[in-house]
């Protein structure tokens, strides 16, 4: 630049240097630094226009390029257009999906127009409207979306980089490296004649050629978290050999994201330059989790996911007891939803707790108010659940705070306010507006001044002068790979209209790709197969590189693994045989007896140690809250019933106590609709069959009864089950218990093909045995069997209760005496066992266990 600027006459103080990207500022100020006299002024575009003054104020519904007041103003563009108020409501995914792509049409076409000099723009705008004419026909809709955006980005307000057109400078100078930049070559273009401009081409060569010495790596890995290590164990090298600084490229972004992990593991400090999606940090998870609580109908996982995320709650010392036994009393009740909660007779304490935290949910359950009233109900919940401190405590919760625009809703600009209040939404669109803020908006957290390790993407690593490079994710789908496609402009309308087409930016990934070729020490990794198991390969550019190398007789060198092998004699685990002794339970049920029956060790951890996994709390309605409902509608259906109605007086009545048991269970119509459904053959089928039970001489005698027994043979050991229901029968001469199942019957009759097979009705038998002297039958009700309910007898079930009593008295005695209690290690019983872990099935030696 010296040496073309000295002919010229030029005092470099009066030139301006203009920049590909910000990382290269300090480098070439440096360099200037080093040769010494008088500097030119080093700027990128942006920078530059920056200096020169602030951005024109904008006015309502003008483009922002901020996510947050673009998508609300893109939905009011939409929204206004008569025929597209009924899509919003008809197909609302369908609806967000043409709103992300309005905004990003008009922010691509306001981007390509702002590259041209402003006295050319009103013509670009027009060849842009002549090139987009009205179509019909298959893609009408989207080329009237197109056209919206056009007409919105033609009303964007002069952007700051249309001062640097009024700048005279001695000369302009620009550094060209990743591909030429349009608004640098408009601005060359609209300089006066006397004003000389200089375009230094820093660009590689077509080929790829490896300029450094030593060739470049690659390693093949076998899956994510080999990679990941690989790339980890490549950075460490270089960090020990003093090969700093190191670009790790930030092409795949997961992967890196675990890279870093790992080199956090290690204390190696870090700068990341590529940033983070916002909604991937913990404030932005704190804040959509209270999001996600606030709906009446929310699920309790949600509260319990939310009230975790604080450290306690403003006021009260006890909030984490609370919390514990909050969740507690909603596991053990089995309660999924929210407004379950307040149909709870809770103790004071319990109950003030509770208070607080529904008074700062129901802060966020109005009707449709506009966003600007939503950020102020969800600021207000954000400071008296104590989250807002830590927000602005942490640098991410800052970041979180500025994008949504909490800090002070009402001292935003005009043309934000104006779209905030015109926007009005319920709570789930608000909840939605908010995590597609989040997950558009950027974190760049602050890296140390001491950082060795520079986290960048390919294009920012060009012309810096790193010791060392390192590339994971250099596979076909990460490096090199076509480009998404426009959501509403073809490849040849985006060259028309002067956006980058996908051919452009593979165009340019390609010259990033041959500036890092040019660096010493370069290791591009790429693994087999993705998460999802399909196969990998090596990316295009890699590919192209390998066949130049091989027509230079050379070839990309062998990656070395630098991490250490570690060899790890075999220790198995044993076979546990844990011994109860003298710590038998005093109570037992059937369950416990069928988990003795299926394997002694799941008896142990049950119901020795007394260890249980707490349960789900998930929203959806499953079998077991259907099996539940349906107890309870049979059970208080004959607890009414003095004597058999009508057939259809008896199905309303069912129908009538189905709705009032689903009400008073907190279960929703939508959600139990399924189930409901099922129901209307449920009580076809039921009534009938008790008709038929009726003239047979059977009557319901009892139902849910909680039954106790203590049998000698037993040694003081208590049996204790609810039975569903038991009838006289036999015009009272016998007495018959009965369970109810909601599975089929063939699974039933196979369950008590051997009656000694069958733990559950011999175990209420036995119960009643104590009870009565009259002769004892048993049955499974199938209620679902698909024609008819269908009972599944245990024949000789009172013989089955002795021989299992007697039995089980045996194994108690054996087990008092010291008996062990091995893990037997059967399927199916360890498929779904929860103590699986415990007795560490899966770590035995070949060969071991039953």
């Amino acid at each position: 630049m010296t040496d073309w600027a000295a002919p010229q006459q030029l005092s470099l103080r009066d030139v301006v240097l203009l920049l590909p990207f910000a990382q290269l500022l300090p480098l070439a100020r440096q360099a200037f630094g080093r040769i010494g006299g008088w500097q030119p002024r080093i700027e990128t575009t942006q920078t530059l226009a920056a200096a020169l003054g602030p951005a024109a104020s904008l006015q309502a519904m003008q483009l922002a390029f901020d996510v947050a007041a673009d998508r609300l103003n893109a939905a009011r563009l939409i929204r206004s257009q008569g025929a597209s108020m009924a899509w919003a409501r008809s197909d609302p995914r369908h609806f967000d999906r043409a709103v992300a792509a309005l905004t990003q049409t008009a922010h691509d076409l306001a981007q390509a127009a702002f590259s041209v000099a402003p006295s050319d723009r009103d013509a670009y705008w027009a060849a842009a409207r002549e090139l987009l004419s009205p179509a019909t026909g298959p893609g009408s809709q989207q080329r009237w979306l197109a056209r919206v955006a056009l007409e919105w980005a033609a009303q964007s307000s002069a952007p700051a980089t249309d001062r640097l057109f009024d700048e005279r400078p001695a000369a302009w100078v620009a550094l060209q490296a990743g591909g030429p930049d349009p608004l640098v070559q408009s601005l060359m273009h609209a300089a006066p004649l006397d004003a000389p401009c200089l375009i230094v081409d820093a660009d590689a060569a077509p080929s790829m050629q490896v300029v450094a010495s030593e060739p470049p790596r690659l390693a093949r890995c076998g899956g994510f978290e080999h990679e990941a290590q690989c790339a980890a164990a490549q950075v460490l090298l270089h960090l020990e050999r003093g090969e700093v600084p190191i670009a790790l490229i930030g092409q795949d972004r997961q992967l890196v994201r675990r890279v870093r992990a790992l080199l956090e593991r290690q204390r190696v400090p870090l700068a990341d330059e590529t940033g983070w999606a916002l909604s991937t940090t913990r404030a932005a998870a704190q804040v959509m989790a209270l999001l996600r609580a606030a709906p009446a109908r929310a699920g309790t996982d949600a509260l319990f996911d939310w009230l975790k995320t604080l450290p306690g709650w403003p006021g009260r010392d006890d909030a984490a007891l609370r919390l514990q036994q909050l969740e507690r009393l909603c596991r053990r009740r089995a309660l999924s939803r929210i407004e379950a909660l307040d149909r709870l007779d809770l103790d004071a304490d319990l109950a003030s707790y509770w208070a607080a935290v529904r008074a700062e949910l129901e802060r966020l359950r109005a009707a449709r108010p506009g966003v600007a009233a939503w950020l102020n109900r969800l600021r207000e919940a954000l400071q008296g659940c104590g989250a807002w401190p830590l927000l602005e405590g942490d640098e991410a919760g800052r970041a979180v705070l500025s994008a949504l625009r909490l800090h002070a809703v009402a001292d935003a600009d005009a043309a934000w306010r104006e779209a905030a209040d015109a926007s009005p939404m319920a709570l789930d669109g608000f909840t939605a507006w908010v995590d597609e803020v989040l997950e558009r908006s950027s974190f760049m957290p602050a890296g140390p001044g001491t950082a060795q390790v520079f986290v960048t993407p390919l294009a920012r690593a060009m012309l810096r002068p790193f010791g060392a490079v390192v590339c994971p994710g250099s596979d076909d789908r990460h490096l090199g790979a076509s480009a998404a496609t426009h959501p509403l402009l073809s490849d040849a309308e985006q060259l028309a209209l002067g956006l980058a087409a996908r051919v452009e930016r593979l165009q340019r990934e390609t010259l990033a790709f041959q500036h890092a070729l040019a660096l010493n020490r370069v290791t591009f990794l790429r693994r087999h197969v993705d998460a999802n198991g399909e196969p990998l390969a090596d990316s295009s550019l890699l590919q192209r590189l390998a066949l130049d190398l091989s027509a230079q007789g050379r070839a990309l060198a062998d990656w070395a693994d630098p991490r250490v092998h570690v060899d790890l004699e075999a220790a198995p685990v044993a076979w546990p045989l844990p011994v109860a002794g003298g710590q038998l339970p005093g109570r037992v049920s059937a369950s416990a007896v069928q988990a003795l029956r299926d394997c002694p060790y799941r008896f142990f951890s049950r119901h020795v140690l007394g260890l249980r996994e707490d349960d789900e709390l998930e929203a959806e309605i499953e079998k077991r809250d259907y099996g539940t409902w349906l107890h309870e509608v049979l059970h208080r259906f004959h607890l009414t019933r003095e004597a058999p109605g009508t057939v259809q007086a008896e199905r309303e009545r069912l129908h009538e106590l189905a709705r009032v048991v689903q009400a008073a269970m907190g279960l929703a119509d939508d959600e139990f609709l399924p189930f409901a459904a099922a129901f209307d053959g449920v009580a076809v089928r039921y009534v009938a069959w008790l008709h038929a039970r009726d003239a047979a001489g059977a009557r319901w005698q009892d139902g849910e009864r909680d039954c106790r027994s203590r049998p000698e043979a037993l040694q003081g050991v208590e049996l204790q089950g609810v039975i569903d229901r038991i009838d006289r029968v036999e015009h009272g001469s016998a007495v018959q218990l009965i369970d109810y199942k909601t599975v089929k019957a063939d699974k039933l009759k196979r369950q008590v093909r051997e009656p000694l097979e069958d733990t559950q009705l011999a175990f209420y038998a036995a119960l009643l045995s104590a009870e009565t002297e009259s002769p004892l039958q048993a049955c499974y009700l199938a209620l679902d069997d698909d024609e008819r309910v269908v009972e599944v007898p245990h024949v000789e079930v009172r013989h089955s209760a002795e021989v299992m009593v007697r039995e089980l008295g045996g194994e108690f005695a054996r087990l008092r005496a010291g008996a062990p209690l091995p893990a037997l290690g059967e399927e199916p019983t360890c498929e779904h066992c929860e103590a699986r872990g415990l007795c560490r099935r899966d770590h035995w030696p070949d060969g071991q266990g039953a």
